[in-house]
C-alpha cells in the first residue's frame, strides 16, 4: 500500500488523546489514496473446473474464473439446451456438456465446480460435489432454507473439501481496507451501520430475457423443480426463478448476504442475536411473491471483536430517485466510514470540551441574575475552551483503473486448492450471513421479532 496511507493509519493509531486525528490527520489528505490488492496468484498448477448453472451468475463467474492462470474449463451442466449451445460457442466444442449435473461430478478430470443454480439446489449440488471430491465455489447465498446449512458445514469438515461462498464483498479491497481503518480507531466506538442496496429498472428487479423456444422440451422443469412443488410448465419461473419463493431466497438471501458478507469481514462479527423485518410486493406485481421491498433492523451484541450496535437494512427495487446504488456506512462516536462498492470515504469529527450556552439552550429561560451567576461559573469552569465540532477533511480511497473484486475472490479460491491457504467464506461463514437474511423473510411472514443464535447459528 501507498506510504500515504500507511502514514495516515500510522498517525491515527499514535494519536491516544483528543479526537485532533479526524482534524490533524486529514489536513494534508483531501487527495483520493489509491488502494492496492494484496491478493496474488500463489501457484498456477492447472485446475480444472466444471459449470453447473450457466446462467448470468454462470457467465459472470465462468469468465473470471477463466482469468486466472492455471484455470481450465472442461464442462458445463444447465437444464435448457439453449445454454448448453451457447457454452460451446463461447468456450469451444471441446467442452463436455449436460443437462444432468451427476454426470458432471462423475468425470474424474474435473477439479472443482462453480454452482451458480437456482438457490434451492444449492445445497444438494454442494454437498454431492464434495462428497464426489469436488471443491465448491457456490454462489451466494449458500442455502434458502437455514436448517439446509448445517449438513452442508459438516459435508466441508468431513470431506476437507475447498468450500467458498461466492459474495465477493469478502475479498473486496474496500472492504479490508475499511476494516483496517475500522480497527485503528479514528471512528471511535462503532454504534451504529446503515446499508442499502437499491435498483431501478426492471432487470434489476430480475425481469430477465426469456428464449422463444422455451418448451418442455428444451428445458427439463422437472429437474428444476427438485424439491419445489410441482407445477405445469413456466417458462417465467425457470428465466426469472428468484422472483419467487419456491426456489429463491428473494432480495434478503440475494443481495442483504452482500451487506452482511462485508459487515461480517470488517467486524469479525458472527451475527446479530435479534431481527426485524418488513416486507411488500409494492411496485413490481408481475405475479412474483418475493418481496420488492425490504427494511430490516437487527441487533448485534457486544463481543471480544467489536462493541453493540445496530444495524439498519434495506433493498428496494424500485427506487424512484433513479440512483439505485449500495453502500455500507459505518458511524461510530467520532467518524463515519461511507463505503461504496470498491472505494470508501472517511470523515471523522472532534468535539470539543467546552458545550457553549444558549441558542436552542435553557440558558435563555434563566433569570437575568441566574445568566450573570451562570456565565461566572463557566468561565471559571472553562475559560476560553473552543466550543461544538470541528469536521476533519474527507478522505478518500478509491480502487485502481479496473480493479475487479470478483477476479480476488476467485483467485482466493483456487490459492485455497493449490496450496491451502484459508478461506475467509467458508461454509460456517456463509450460513452466519445467510441465515440473518433468510431470519428476515421469517420475520416479515410471522409478523414479529426473530431470535437468532450467532453462535450456534439458529432461530430461537
Amino acid at each position: 500500500m501507498k506510504n500515504t496511507r500507511r502514514n495516515f493509519l500510522k498517525h491515527v493509531s499514535a494519536t491516544g488523546a483528543g479526537l485532533a486525528l479526524g482534524v490533524q490527520a486529514q489536513a494534508n489528505a483531501a487527495e483520493a489514496k489509491i488502494l492496492e490488492s494484496k491478493i496474488r496468484v500463489s501457484a498456477v498448477d492447472k485446475v480444472r473446473i466444471g459449470l453447473i448453472g450457466c446462467g448470468i451468475i454462470g457467465h459472470y463467474d465462468t469468465d473470471t474464473a477463466l482469468k486466472v492462470e492455471g484455470v481450465e474449463l472442461v464442462a458445463v451442466c444447465d437444464l435448457y439446451t439453449g445454454r448448453l449451445e451457447r457454452a460451446k460457442e463461447k468456450w469451444g466444442n471441446a467442452i463436455f456438456t449436460t443437462r444432468d449435473y451427476r454426470e458432471l461430478l462423475a468425470k474424474k478430470d474435473i477439479d472443482a465446480v462453480l454452482i451458480c443454480t437456482p438457490d434451492h439446489w444449492h445445497q444438494k449440488i454442494a454437498i454431492d460435489a464434495m462428497n464426489a471430491g469436488k471443491h465448491v465455489y457456490c454462489e451466494k447465498p449458500m442455502v434458502q432454507k437455514i436448517e439446509e446449512g448445517y449438513a452442508l458445514i459438516e459435508t466441508q469438515k468431513r470431506t476437507k473439501k475447498v468450500f467458498q461462498v461466492g459474495s465477493q464483498r469478502a475479498s473486496s479491497v474496500a472492504i479490508h481496507e475499511a476494516k483496517k481503518v475500522l480497527d485503528s480507531g479514528i471512528i471511535g466506538e462503532l454504534t451504529y451501520v446503515e446499508a442499502f442496496c437499491d435498483r431501478t429498472d426492471s432487470k434489476g428487479a430480475w425481469q430477465y430475457s426469456i428464449p422463444t423456444d422455451a418448451s418442455p422440451q428444451t428445458i427439463d422443469f422437472d429437474a428444476f423443480l427438485g424439491k419445489a412443488p410441482k407445477v405445469p410448465f413456466d417458462a417465467t419461473r425457470f428465466f426469472r426463478w428468484r422472483n419467487y419463493k419456491d426456489y429463491g431466497t428473494g432480495v434478503g438471501g440475494d443481495l442483504f448476504v452482500h451487506l452482511l458478507t462485508g459487515l461480517h469481514t470488517m467486524t469479525n462479527s458472527i451475527g446479530p442475536d435479534k431481527i426485524f423485518s418488513l416486507g411488500e410486493v409494492n411496485y413490481w406485481k408481475d405475479g412474483r411473491d418475493a418481496y420488492d421491498m425490504l427494511n430490516a433492523l437487527m441487533s448485534y451484541p457486544k463481543t471480544k471483536d467489536h462493541p453493540a450496535f445496530q444495524f439498519y437494512t434495506r433493498v428496494n427495487l424500485a427506487d424512484g430517485e433513479g440512483a439505485g446504488g449500495f453502500g455500507i456506512k459505518l458511524i461510530g462516536t467520532d467518524g463515519v466510514i461511507d463505503i461504496g462498492w470498491n472505494e470508501f470515504k472517511v470523515r471523522t469529527l472532534k468535539r470539543n470540551s467546552a458545550p457553549g450556552y444558549g441558542g436552542y439552550d435553557s440558558f435563555d429561560s434563566f433569570s437575568a441574575k441566574q445568566k450573570e451567576d451562570f456565565k461566572k461559573w463557566y468561565d471559571d469552569k472553562y475559560g476560553k475552551a473552543a466550543t461544538g465540532v470541528e469536521m476533519g477533511k474527507e478522505t478518500a480511497f478509491m480502487p485502481p483503473k479496473g480493479y475487479d473484486d470478483r477476479l480476488d475472490h476467485m483467485i482466493t479460491f483456487f490459492n485455497g486448492i493449490r496450496t491451502g491457504s484459508p478461506i475467509l467464506e467458508d461454509a460456517t461463514f456463509g450460513l452466519r450471513t445467510a441465515g440473518p437474511s433468510i431470519a428476515c423473510n421469517i420475520s416479515v411472514e410471522q409478523k414479529k421479532q426473530i431470535g437468532w443464535d450467532p453462535v450456534k447459528m439458529k432461530i430461537i
